[in-house]
């Protein structure tokens, strides 16, 4: 399989948001309240999932937003013999404010389909690369699924509207404290952020029906495939930095990983806490 052409390289090395910053020990996990906006809503929502109101989510937002995602799909498949778009994967980006994770941006900026910066030498993900991998993860509402590298928490809000409930971990605290802040006052409440290391995985919260890497490690760590459930899927870019690295799918299948490569890819690596001396 081969990744469709988009218009913006996914190998952006600083597209997610597990970068190079120095580490941060781990913090607690904390799940995100409902959001406290009293506007009135600007559309329907499934229970559970955040309402924006017109001042947060104005009627131009939403238009370009729209138009993004029909941008997307008209594109093409997310990878050659792949099939259509999983319509639950273009919904979710299509209720997905990304500006909200862009506090100053304009309309225009946010909605454009391209990285950009979040600080510590990151940025928020390309929306049609968020498409691609939410796609990938062949989600239908009710999995658990486990993200490595919050980031801005967009990507993580995102699967929150296709599955049932999300657990992310940002090895970077500034973001990661930010991106759970951000998450708890936009209503995503089942959408859980910890500060810690990726390669750890979440072990108390296993096993997971799908694990989505934002960034790439050498090679899938061995914690990460023990906390994927059996008949689970794994989704992320696995190679060096400096080599051409994969965008791969593995679904876990008598305990070993059965691996499907989507394509050539370039990532952020993915950074663990150092060892002590």
């Amino acid at each position: 399989m081969v990744l469709r052409s988009i218009p913006i390289a996914i190998a952006s090395a600083s597209l997610f948001g597990c970068g190079k910053s120095t580490p941060a020990s781990p913090d607690a996990d904390v799940p995100a309240p409902a959001s406290t906006s009293a506007a009135e809503p600007a559309r329907a929502a499934d229970p559970g999932s955040p309402v924006f109101g017109p001042d947060l989510d104005p009627p131009e937002a939403q238009q370009a937003r729209a138009d993004l995602v029909r941008r997307i799909e008209r594109g093409g498949a997310p990878w050659d013999d792949s099939g259509p778009w999983d319509p639950r994967a273009l919904d979710a980006v299509r209720r997905t404010p990304r500006h909200l994770f862009m506090p100053g941006a304009s309309v225009r900026l946010a909605y454009g389909d391209y990285p950009n910066p979040i600080g510590h030498g990151q940025t928020i993900s390309q929306p049609t690369v968020v498409a691609i991998m939410t796609d990938a993860l062949d989600l239908t509402g009710a999995e658990r699924v486990l993200e490595i590298g919050t980031g801005s928490g967009y990507q993580a809000a995102v699967l929150s509207l296709a599955a049932r409930e999300v657990y992310s971990i940002e090895i970077v605290e500034e973001l990661g404290n930010a991106a759970k802040k951000r998450l708890a006052e936009l209503g995503y409440k089942n959408v859980y952020v910890r500060v810690g290391d990726g390669y750890k995985g979440w072990p108390e919260k296993a096993p997971f029906d799908r694990i989505l890497l934002t960034a790439a490690p050498p090679e899938i760590p061995g914690a990460l495939i023990e906390q994927l459930r059996e008949g689970g899927i794994l989704v992320g870019p696995v190679g060096e930095e400096t080599a051409v690295q994969r965008l791969v799918r593995w679904t876990k299948r008598g305990g070993e990983l059965v691996k499907e490569d989507l394509g050539a890819v370039r990532f952020v690596p993915m950074v663990r806490e150092p060892k002590s001396p």
